[in-house]
């Protein structure tokens, strides 16, 4: 099967395929909410904040870069990462999770997984054509979007994904470049985001060998700590760095072959595209820092219980009343199960029409 075949015919255009991909993700309604999803932090709390869209953006400017460095597609890693949260819940990983204890409290042993949540948005929830349903992207794309790095074999995916999608191998280089640009944009940006807001300080990530080599790359410049241009250099540098390392670290294991890419891969450890193992042990204990000291700060702790509640309570006056689902959800109920349609809807919200849609329901407005 061919990386760009999609499952519907598609005539031909000027484009490249995977930038045909990447401007049919654009002009998504799914696209445009991302701009009101949480990243870290509530959406309203602050205009400064990442949200789902801005950190699908800077995915993007990251993995463009080390795709054109090593000589991939640098189109299909754009799509793939603008694509990669668009399933991704009000509330960020809390909403999924909650939504998740939802499904499977109420009889879906399938549950929510976000991932899987893009690939239906893709194929399926986006209706752009009327012949068939989703935005028919290039299997490539699709691939990207559903694996993200590793294999992926999950127990709702039946024999037809296997066929389709190899679950038990890599997916394409230039979807592994996404998944390691995923974590270098939201290791640096959250740093940003925690100390711009007085959330963590410098001193709390100090500890970490990696972050200590940047700070003191950035002081050589002359920047004193707590000043807003050594934050930003130091975020710069962060990502400057990662960026470098990454492509340095994962240029020795690519294909010989000149442009092959857009082709799954054996599932070895460790994948082609990664970071050194003591630079990767460094990240890992930075994401650590930042799981103690910021994602569980109690203003975010306490923020996202109300998301929790938000979502919990959402399903179960949707499950207990489906009159209150729009007239295109409650459709889909004729041939399709209850629980999934709600899932689709919640999932589909913003952080802040979840907000309004709970006032509205519970009589809170």
């Amino acid at each position: 099967m061919n990386c760009t075949d999609r499952f519907h015919p598609a005539i031909a255009d000027f484009r490249d395929p995977f930038a045909r991909d990447r401007d049919r993700v654009i002009h998504t309604s799914s696209f445009r909410r991302l701009e009101y999803k949480t990243q870290v932090f509530i959406n309203h709390e602050g205009d400064y904040f990442r949200t789902r869209l801005t950190h699908s953006l800077e995915v993007s400017q990251i993995a463009r870069a080390v795709a054109n460095a090593l000589g991939c597609h640098e189109a299909l890693a754009e799509t793939v990462a603008l694509a990669h949260d668009l399933g991704h819940t009000p509330f960020g990983h809390v909403g999924g999770d909650t939504l998740d204890e939802c499904l499977k409290k109420s009889g879906s042993a399938n549950g929510f997984e976000h991932n899987f949540q893009s690939f239906r948005v893709v194929t399926r929830l986006e209706k752009r054509y009327a012949p068939f349903d989703g935005l028919n992207l290039t299997f490539a794309t699709l691939e990207g979007i559903l694996k993200h790095s590793y294999p992926y074999r999950k127990p709702f995916l039946g024999a037809w994904y296997e066929e389709v999608f190899a679950l038990d191998r890599h997916p394409s280089l230039e979807a592994m470049i996404v998944d390691c640009a995923d974590e270098i944009a939201y290791i640096s940006h959250d740093i940003d985001d925690g100390i711009q807001y007085g959330l963590i300080t410098f001193e709390d990530i100090l500890q970490n060998p990696l972050a200590s080599r940047i700070d003191a790359a950035v002081r050589k410049e002359g920047l004193k700590r707590g000043t807003k241009l050594h934050r930003y250099r130091f975020v710069g540098m962060l990502i400057s760095y990662l960026v470098t390392e990454l492509i340095a670290a994962s240029r020795p294991h690519l294909p010989k072959e000149p442009k092959v890419r857009c082709k799954t891969f054996d599932a070895v450890e460790p994948a082609p595209i990664r970071f050194e193992e003591s630079l990767r042990k460094e990240i890992k204990a930075l994401k650590k820092i930042l799981m103690q000291k910021l994602y569980r700060h109690e203003r975010i702790v306490s923020k996202m219980h109300a998301g929790k509640e938000c979502i919990r309570k959402l399903y179960t006056a949707l499950d207990e009343d489906i009159n209150l689902l729009p007239s295109d959800f409650k459709a889909r109920l004729e041939k399709e199960k209850k629980s999934r349609v709600i899932a689709d809807y919640i999932a589909g919200m913003s952080d802040r029409y979840a907000l309004t849609r709970y006032r509205e329901i519970y009589g809170l407005a």
